[in-house]
């Protein structure tokens, strides 16, 4: 399952509404995935390829390997 190895974020589920004239008339399922993204990262000294979120990535917590 696709998951972020930093921050955990990982695939939600929930439902998907249709409004129509102020009523919730129809739900459908629906998923959110993260915006994981492959890199290689310096991890204990160690160059690793990881999983980490776009927003890891964009505060970082994750030191890219050079």
């Amino acid at each position: 399952m696709a998951k972020c190895e930093i921050c955990e974020k990982a695939v939600t589920h929930g439902n998907k509404l249709s409004i129509t004239r102020s009523h919730i008339s129809k739900r459908a399922p629906r998923t959110w995935k993260p915006n994981l993204r492959t890199i290689r990262a310096d991890i204990n000294g160690e160059t690793k390829k990881i999983h980490v979120c776009a927003k890891c990535l964009k505060n970082g917590k994750v030191k890219r390997a050079q």
